[in-house]
């Protein structure tokens, strides 16, 4: 069962491996084909230059993202079936020989760091290299590696009770410790979503309060007609670390906020605020945020009883590289290769996160003017080097938004039926 294991798990690294770096050559193909010549919808809209600048953004991204996979996958091999997680428990082994759940802990910190270490490298050229080049980046050295360290640090003072929570009930709640991991897994979620505006996003970002008097009366008009209740609205400081525009909803309950980038602020006029507050509204209105909260809990349902199957089979761990089975060992193992069990399942995730933003599309076109959201997204389209022409295989699975030639169509059936 174990060399069954083995041979199925390097099977499906390996094919999924292969899809992502088949994908990812398809979509630069796709883009540079498109290149130099304008989509005919945006051809008054968008020039050759904006396009062109899109479209080796793109491709300059998925080239990135295919050395990027090869590396993860290289590394995953070396962790599981190359013995790398079983030579680092005999080093904490060595270090903690009686204190499971603290060595267990460290284990899975030192496989998370490890991933950390490999990321590192891709992130900085992204940030410094792709984005710099581009004109995107705004970000220092320091206040790159400032961010990284304290996203570490939050990380690890949230994770870190949580780890030794689930180590704990794996080592002394029963048969059901899966199921109690659970419940205080989705109550903590519940908290951060409500304590995440307020207490850890600031670490990060500058909110201050939307300044425009004007513009703030004209949202609230909006958000009261939608009856949607907010914290207030909040100007962010993204223009520190990135060009990139957004607006979105954040918190949870009575701790929601309204967050625009000061970036898109800047770029668009209060018609186009108010139609892209009206489609972030449709996400609220059509209980998207609700809907993907409870697919998370199903999903985590799900992987945890999983696991609480998984964590008393020897095979599992053997056909993975680990030959000292431990509660702390499978549930590494599990987090490590989930993954590319459920590659293929994407296409189905990216199909309904584009179906959620049809239908807060469909929503903006009738509670603002569709004309505005569709200028809104032009411009979007333009300012963050958007490619227009993405491989249709490769948008359907990765792509969270539709196309931007599906998604303009369709709002521009809404601003002919208006004229």
């Amino acid at each position: 069962m174990a060399s069954t294991l083995t041979l199925v798990f390097v099977g499906l690294l390996a094919l999924t491996t292969l899809v992502r770096l088949w994908l990812g050559n398809r979509h630069i193909q796709y883009v540079q084909s498109h290149r130099n010549q304008v989509p005919n919808a945006f051809a008054h809209t968008i020039s050759l230059d904006a396009h062109q600048k899109a479209a080796d953004y793109s491709s300059a991204k998925s080239r990135l993202s295919i050395a990027e996979t090869v590396a993860q996958a290289v590394l995953l091999l070396v962790l599981t079936i190359g013995g790398g997680l079983q030579w680092i428990d005999q080093v904490w082994t060595q270090w903690l020989p009686n204190q499971e759940i603290i060595r267990g802990a460290l284990v899975i910190c030192s496989a998370l760091l490890v991933s950390t270490l490999v990321e590192l490298p891709f992130d900085y050229y992204k940030t410094f290299t792709i984005d710099a080049r581009f004109g995107f980046n705004k970000m220092t050295p320091a206040m790159f590696f400032s961010d990284m360290f304290k996203h570490g640090l939050v990380g690890l003072a949230l994770g870190a009770p949580i780890l030794f929570v689930a180590l704990w009930l794996m080592q002394g709640a029963g048969d059901y410790w899966w199921f109690y991991l659970w419940a205080i897994w989705s109550v903590f979620n519940i908290v951060m979503l409500a304590v995440y505006p307020t207490f850890i996003a600031p670490l990060f970002n500058k909110f201050t309060p939307l300044a425009d008097l004007s513009l703030k009366s004209r949202i609230e008009t909006l958000l009261t007609k939608c009856g949607f209740k907010s914290q207030g609205l909040f100007v962010m400081d993204g223009s520190t670390r990135s060009g990139h525009g957004n607006a979105y909803f954040t918190g949870f309950g009575s701790s929601k906020r309204v967050v625009f980038f000061d970036t898109l602020l800047d770029k668009l006029n209060a018609d186009e605020i108010e139609a892209v507050l009206a489609h972030e509204l449709g996400h609220f209105k059509h209980h998207h945020v609700i809907k993907r909260i409870a697919m998370m809990f199903f999903v985590s349902l799900v992987g945890l009883a999983l696991l609480g199957w998984l964590i008393n089979q020897s095979w599992f761990y053997a056909g993975l590289g680990v030959y000292q089975p431990s509660d702390y060992m499978a549930l590494v193992l599990f987090l490590l290769v989930s993954p590319t069990f459920l590659f293929l399942l994407r296409p189905l995730m990216a199909s309904y996160s584009r179906k959620n933003e049809f239908e807060a599309d469909d929503y903006a076109a009738k509670h603002a003017d569709a004309k505005y959201l569709v200028d809104a997204l032009v411009k979007l389209y333009r300012e963050n080097a958007s490619t227009l022409t993405p491989d249709p295989l490769h948008s359907a699975f990765y792509d969270s938004h539709p196309p931007a030639s599906i998604r303009i169509a369709k709002l521009a059936a809404y601003t002919g039926n208006r004229g």
